[in-house]
């Protein structure tokens, strides 16, 4: 691995339209913690950048329906944002926001460097135009059917169903949010990054890890699902995407630049810029140079983000570094997968979420607990899960059975026989195993705390959190074993020397466990810390040089030295807790479910010659099987009594393709064929959506023939 002399760490800026839920922290904000921590301990030069991401639609959208203003909603969401970061112990170097001046500025002068350099290509498109409300509509605006999953209410650049990203053309019956009716397409004209003058870099650069021959960083080293990600855009052919947008909420384009009115930057293009801005506002309130981080081959630039974000950070905002042209490329994104919540997707709409906000109010002494549960079950390679049970076993097995336990009967015994105070022994007998394998101290050889302390560090500098986290439990239970192989506490009158021994060594345990768990758990360490009577960790160089001395034969915690009585670390989680948690979770769906139905506005008015045009038909599905990489759709097959037909739906969420062989549907017999996954789809069976997302059939009833019409 090659050596920096700086390491700059960003997390994705969270956007300011709602609280922060678990699945924010498994996603990009404890990995890159714990990352930074033990850099610091380490004694690298390390900052770690943060801040809120305050523009685009969906927070305009949020404005409208609580009828307050934009900057309302990001000064209400930019606050809680910082209280959580701070109680959870997300421990920001800096924590800016895209409203700030210094980042708008910062915005502005990117995009006027790359309009200077001819970096952008003016296009002419026809967008989405709500006639009613009299704009043009982004993204965000727009809502539709998915076409790959066949999912409703699809945004107009993702679904947030499938994940897909998509343009607002391709939904299928798209409509405005604002007014509930058909957009028209209308010209407006845009600056756009032409991604596809750039694909031969990028790829040298992700598969090959070079530009220009120049050394940048090593692909092996970075996820599989990360590269797979770019490798799969890069292999589709990039294309030209736009990076300003027609909205009244963001970053201007420069108003030295034609045509700029009643433009503003698109929010992937703000957002990252983001990074740098906070960066420069840490910089000057530390008196510090912030080209040293961003414009310097000496600094390593890693981007800590959820899947959601992959190509954002590993295509286009590095496309965008580079054709500015003096910026550094990311040495590492070491994306997280998603985490789910008892069972299902994490959904905020739907209110099936853990709020991080509502877990500090409820359990303030237990923020390490939820910490370790996290990064216990991080989703680092592949989706996991949380549960309430997760979290209580994680507490209660290995936390009070573990560390807790080790550390108390530790203190317990050098109090109730030492009064206190690490005792002395003959440090040869330890260090050098004079006394050979077969005596009684061979469990107790302290090199090889130093090996096991060097494997958990290499687990941390590759991104391996919870392999690290497991080697720390390891060393826990390596010291509970040196207890109960020589039980102390038996033979304190009758082997006095040997007790010295096993009691000063399970203090150089407890004493590499109060800084090697600071990374994962930072408020127990200042607890064992405080118990051992040491100072509290300042996070600069201490677990260097904790693996000096071990290197070195020197002991972490002198004889005499007098520690103070135990208390305890963990408390166990009584079963009430988590089932009143998952009741809580439960409930707090059902009232999402129970309120008015927050479904598409009612569509504008049409005539009963409009209607008429609808040829709906009764039809029984004959055959069901479900569609090839794609987890959302079924192919059916309907006997519509004159013919059979083949229609994909996307209802493989709901139902299973057995379930509901046999069952009559409604069949909207004359809509045009379009082809999904390479299938051909002849017409669209009807479904009412219930406000929780599921689907039913709005079906005939069962003495209905097939083929006979519904008006």
């Amino acid at each position: 691995m090659r050596e920096f002399k700086r390491h700059l760490v960003t997390s994705a800026l969270p956007y300011a339209n709602g609280p922060l839920h678990i699945g924010h922290l498994a996603g990009a904000y404890l990995s890159a913690d714990v990352y930074v921590r033990f850099m610091r301990l380490m004694g690298k030069d390390i900052v770690f950048i943060g801040g809120s991401d305050e523009h685009g639609a969906a927070i305009t959208i949020k404005a409208l329906k609580e009828g307050t203003t934009p900057q309302e909603i990001v000064d209400k969401y930019h606050a809680l944002f910082v209280d959580t970061f701070q109680k959870i112990g997300i421990s920001f170097d800096h924590y800016h926001r895209t409203s700030a001046q210094l980042h708008h500025e910062t915005s502005q002068d990117i995009f006027r460097v790359l309009y200077n350099k001819g970096e952008f290509v003016e296009k002419t498109s026809e967008q989405y135009f709500d006639e009613e409300a009299q704009q043009f509509l982004a993204d965000r605006y727009i809502k539709g059917t998915c076409p790959k999953c066949g999912h409703p209410e699809a945004y107009g650049d993702q679904c947030e169903n499938c994940g897909t990203s998509l343009s607002p053309t391709e939904l299928i019956n798209p409509f405005s949010v604002l007014s509930g009716t058909q957009p028209v397409l209308k010209s407006t004209k845009h600056w756009y990054l032409p991604l596809d003058k750039y694909e031969d870099w990028l790829r040298d650069w992700l598969e090959n890890g070079e530009i220009d021959g120049k050394f940048t960083h090593y692909p092996e080293d970075w996820k599989n699902h990360v590269l797979g990600q770019c490798k799969s855009w890069l292999d589709g052919g990039l294309q030209p995407r736009a990076m300003t947008r027609d909205l009244d909420w963001g970053v201007d384009v420069p108003h030295d630049i034609p045509g700029h009115e009643g433009k503003k930057l698109y929010v992937w293009m703000d957002a990252p810029i983001g990074y740098i801005s906070s960066t420069k506002q840490w910089a000057i309130n530390n008196n510090k140079n912030w080209e040293d981080y961003w414009k310097s081959e000496d600094c390593a630039l890693i981007h800590f983000i959820g899947k959601d974000n992959i190509v954002f950070h590993s295509v286009i905002f590095p496309a965008i570094l580079k054709a500015h042209g003096e910026y550094i490329l990311p040495y590492n994104v070491p994306a997280n997968q998603f985490m789910n919540l008892e069972g299902n997707k994490i959904s905020t709409s739907r209110n099936w979420a853990v709020w991080v906000h509502e877990y500090i109010e409820e359990f303030p002494d237990k923020i390490d607990e939820l910490r370790y549960c996290m990064i216990k079950n991080m989703p680092e390679l592949k989706d996991s899960e949380f549960t309430w049970k997760s979290w209580q076993d994680a507490n209660n097995n290995e936390l009070v059975a573990n560390i807790a336990n080790f550390i108390n009967r530790v203190v317990v015994l050098v109090n109730k026989n030492y009064d206190g105070e690490v005792p002395e022994f003959d440090e040869s007998e330890v260090f050098t195993g004079s006394n050979g394998d077969d005596s009684e101290y061979h469990e107790m050889e302290l090199l090889t705390l130093n090996d096991d302390i060097h494997e958990m560090c290499e687990h941390l500098r590759t991104f391996n959190f919870r392999e690290a986290l497991n080697q720390l439990m390891a060393i826990s239970s390596k010291g509970n074993q040196i207890l109960q192989y020589n039980e102390p506490w038996k033979k304190i009158t009758k082997e006095p020397e040997m007790v010295a021994v096993v009691l000063n060594i399970s203090l150089q345990y407890v004493t590499a466990i109060s800084i090697l768990v600071r990374p994962f758990l930072p408020s127990t360490s200042d607890k064992i810390r405080s118990i051992l009577n040491l100072p509290l960790l300042e996070e600069n160089n201490e677990l260097d040089e904790m693996l000096d001395k071990l290197s070195e034969n020197i002991l972490l915690i002198e004889a005499g030295h007098k520690i103070n009585e135990s208390n305890h670390l963990f408390t166990r989680i009584d079963d009430i807790v988590v089932s009143s948690q998952v009741e809580k979770l439960k409930n707090s769906k059902m009232e999402n479910v129970q309120s008015p139905v927050s479904h598409k506005p009612v569509k504008e008015e049409i005539t009963y010659e409009d209607f008429i045009k609808n040829d709906l038909r009764v039809a029984t599905i004959i055959a069901a099987e479900k569609v090839e990489k794609a987890d959302k759709l079924l192919q059916l097959t309907l006997d519509v009594g004159f013919e059979t037909r083949t229609v994909v739906s996307g209802i493989a969420m709901f139902y299973k393709p057995e379930e509901i062989i046999g069952r009559k549907v409604t069949l909207l017999a004359n809509l045009a064929p379009r082809k999904l996954r390479g299938i051909e789809s002849k017409g669209m069976i009807l479904m009412s959506e219930n406000s929780d997302g599921s689907l039913q059939f709005v079906a005939a009833p069962e003495g209905a023939e097939n083929g006979a019409t519904i008006s």
